[in-house]
């Protein structure tokens, strides 16, 4: 047990909240006793993280965040510069009572009068952006703030780019979670947007979803030399702006990284800019031709085939050997609801109306086969839901 003094570590604006921590830890990987819980949090706290991210839809996780979140206040184990602060998420398409009785549920889960932060969990859909604005949502979010319930609002979502940027400009929100990854910076962009509002900004699993780089296969640490996959990855994002990025611990080692990096929010260095470029030219070189470049022309598709998403699979696959990853992403397709792809690349028709769209003329059709062949396997259970 550790009482020693929170080290100071560097801080970044959220929104209109309190600044957060470099990174943040995500709950849904302890969850099997309030004992792993309280230790993570511990830890959390040692390596100088103030921002928690749960939600309901994570099991157990504010119920035994709340008794950790007490614990730690009793021994008087708080962050430094300031206290802790607990973003937690309610699921859209809930009607304005539901809504209200599952905020409550979770004050009292986490034993806290009030959240700083509040996002709507996955507006991965126009009709759950419409719930958020003009909806009961709308509603809920206004009760939310003027009752002093909740500090800011903002979202998540694994959505398209289009729905995203819709978000952000609605002005309705302060913050918001994204899917920003080294592998696939697509949404950088839109980072920046919300950032230039203002917005806060948190990467959803850079590590697990971004490639599984707390496990990376052997070619890739080998393409990240002299720097570790996950330490590049993360550097890239605090690079980017990015205001935390979340780290899902099972225990205390699962940190160790995020401490050592709490104060590196600075620029590129000159050799993190080299082997990041070299990433990209490595991959484009062993793909050869067969490169996709992702840039999203072949859409859309007659039969909803998500081909920029597949082929972004396949680059890594050849490209780095992330063969695991790639059959864990692929085999989730149609399992996950609107929280993922639900198309897989054997439903191409091979109409040919992608072709000609295509500026570096790829063989799509036969590149979304040999996808498949290559990724399909039995299917995976998912972490939540």
């Amino acid at each position: 047990m550790s009482n020693a003094p929170a080290p100071l570590t560097q801080r970044r604006a959220f929104g209109d909240g309190p600044a957060v921590s470099l990174f943040t830890l995500g709950t849904m990987r302890a969850l099997q006793s309030p004992e792993q819980m309280l230790s993570v949090l511990r830890s959390a706290r040692d390596a100088g993280i103030n921002h928690v991210e749960t939600a309901p839809a994570y099991g157990p996780a504010e119920t035994f965040l709340g008794q950790a979140l007490k614990q730690l206040d009793q021994e008087g184990a708080t962050p430094a510069q300031g206290d802790w602060v607990i973003t937690s998420k309610l699921l859209p398409g809930q009607t304005l009572d539901q809504a209200r009785r599952a905020l409550d549920a979770s004050l009292e889960r986490l034993n806290r009068p009030r959240l700083e932060n509040l996002a709507i969990h996955g507006i991965n859909r126009q009709e759950h952006l419409h719930w958020a604005l003009t909806g009961d949502g709308a509603q809920l979010i206004d009760w939310a703030l003027t009752s002093g319930r909740v500090g800011q609002v903002g979202f998540t979502s694994h959505g398209s780019n289009a729905l995203i940027q819709q978000a952000i400009q609605s002005g309705r929100f302060r913050f918001c979670g994204l899917h920003l990854h080294v592998l696939d910076p697509q949404r950088i962009p839109l980072a920046a947007e919300a950032l230039s509002q203002q917005m806060g900004v948190l990467a959803i699993s850079p590590a697990d979803k971004g490639g599984r780089l707390q496990a990376p296969s052997d070619q890739l640490i080998s393409d990240c030399a002299p720097f570790t996959p996950l330490a590049l990855a993360y550097r890239f994002l605090l690079a980017a702006g990015v205001s935390t990025l979340t780290l899902g611990a099972e225990r205390a080692s699962d940190l160790t990284l995020a401490a050592a990096l709490a104060n590196q929010d600075g620029p590129l260095s000159e050799q993190e800019a080299a082997v990041l470029a070299r990433l990209q030219e490595l991959r484009k070189e062993r793909l050869g031709t067969e490169f996709c470049a992702q840039c999203r022309a072949c859409l859309p598709c007659p039969r909803e085939v998500p081909i920029p998403e597949l082929l972004r699979l396949r680059n890594l696959t050849l490209g780095h050997d992330l063969r695991e990853f790639a059959e864990e992403r692929y085999n989730l397709i149609g399992r996950a609801g609107h929280w993922w792809e639900t198309v897989k690349a054997d439903a191409c028709a091979h109409c040919g109306d992608c072709l000609p769209r295509c500026p570096h003329h790829l063989p799509i059709p036969n590149l979304l086969g040999d996808t498949h062949r290559r990724l399909a396997a039995a299917p995976r259970r998912r972490l939540w839901g």
